[in-house]
């Protein structure tokens, strides 16, 4: 599992496995067909692991577009050589056009105040003659009630674009607020609405551009949103939403056979005998009931396990669960390896991935503290090392 992985410092670090990256796009491709789009969602540093390299990556597979978040996110896979389209899913802030036109950053429109200095812009950095048009995408709010232009709005929207002479419509698209669970009808009714939007559009004269709704959850168990254009996220790094009905989650888990592509480790830096009776870490929250062998591990909160994590649950070592024990701090956390034979200072805790025959991954965490897998992987500290592996 460390094998080719050196460096210097401190004993923490990640690795992101570029072959089940490959997987994971492959079964999503599998599940779409191969006329649709995909768009990889690597918004926030690629959900911790790694916008740039694992952005390369998706390029050479062949990936249609990249979602982000903002133009600094967009601007940095620009200035790591990526060519794709890069759409920046929640918009732009007044002031930011210049950058988006410079390095061609395709704008979402949440808010129709938008369009007209949007408009303005691209004629001042084109000229007013120019007859090449920016394209922009627009976002329809079918009932997240988060952003986008409300179904109401659209007759507005088709005004102020008619008098924007310079951006075309090249996209539309919505999001769903509940894609993974089957117990509610919010996400039919979000469908229902979106394609009311779409026809208003067209009974406007309006093309809606490339169409697309599906995030993780959908692409996993509603083809029917599939539209021209997917949206993976967290399924693409290999990790399944929480599905409801239970009975959903093991028919799209037996279906959609991922790969997930974080190991997270660290090393045992100190070991040492402790008393029964002794408290361990901040605190005193943890106690110990016989005569214990406390491991500390170069690993903590900051580095990207959560502090809920506190008396919960375990690490890997020598291919055998060791419970984390006492207040997960900052920098460090306390594993009992009593029932680890030969665990020494220098081995290696595996936090999330595979180790030999035991694994423990960032999705079986997050349903164990009440999360979503997704902090978990935005949980990794800027300052672990990610080394990418096949």
């Amino acid at each position: 599992m460390t094998k080719g992985i050196h460096f210097e410092g401190r004993p923490v670090w990640a690795e992101i496995s570029i072959s089940a990256l490959a997987h994971n796009l492959k079964i999503v491709r599998r599940m779409i067909g191969k006329k649709r789009k995909v768009l990889a969602v690597v918004k926030a540093n690629a959900y911790g692991l790694g916008a740039v390299d694992v952005s390369k990556a998706l390029s050479r597979m062949g990936v249609d577009a990249f979602g982000v978040t903002c133009s600094a996110e967009g601007l940095e896979l620009r200035e790591a050589t990526i060519r794709q389209p890069i759409l920046l899913l929640t918009g732009f802030w007044p002031g930011e056009e210049k950058r988006l036109l410079k390095y061609s950053l395709t704008p979402t429109i949440a808010r129709l105040g938008q369009l007209r200095s949007l408009d303005r812009a691209v004629a001042k950095w084109r000229g007013r003659n120019s007859r090449k048009k920016f394209a922009i995408h627009l976002k329809i709010d079918t009932g997240m009630n988060r952003l986008g232009i409300s179904p109401a709005e659209i007759d507005a929207f088709v005004r102020e674009l008619a008098d924007c002479s310079h951006i075309e419509l090249g996209g539309t698209f919505t999001h769903f607020a509940s894609s993974e669970n089957f117990q509610s009808n919010q996400n039919e009714q979000q469908e229902k609405i979106f394609a009311d939007s779409l026809a208003q559009l067209r009974a406007a004269g309006i093309s809606p551009g490339i169409i697309h709704m599906a995030n993780s959850g959908a692409i996993c168990a509603r083809p029917e949103t599939y539209a021209d254009m997917v949206r993976p996220g967290a399924v693409l790094y290999g990790y399944h939403q929480g599905f409801e009905p239970p009975e959903k989650a093991t028919a799209v888990r037996s279906a959609m056979s991922l790969q997930p592509c974080l190991s997270l480790r660290a090393r045992i830096i100190s070991l040492r005998e402790v008393a029964s009776g002794q408290a361990v870490g901040y605190g005193a929250r943890f106690v110990t009931e016989r005569p214990s062998r406390i491991a500390v591990i170069a690993a903590g909160y900051a580095d990207g396990i959560a502090r809920q994590r506190t008396n919960r649950g375990c690490v890997s070592v020598r291919e055998r669960f060791a419970p984390l024990v006492g207040t997960i701090s900052m920098d460090l956390s306390m594993v009992d390896v009593t029932d680890v034979p030969g665990a020494a200072v220098g081995d290696v805790a595996t936090i999330y991935g595979q180790d030999g025959s035991v694994s423990i991954h960032a999705d079986q965490v997050a349903r164990q503290i009440g999360t979503v897998t997704s902090d978990m992987l935005c949980a990794i500290g800027r300052r672990v090392p990610r080394f990418y592996v096949r």
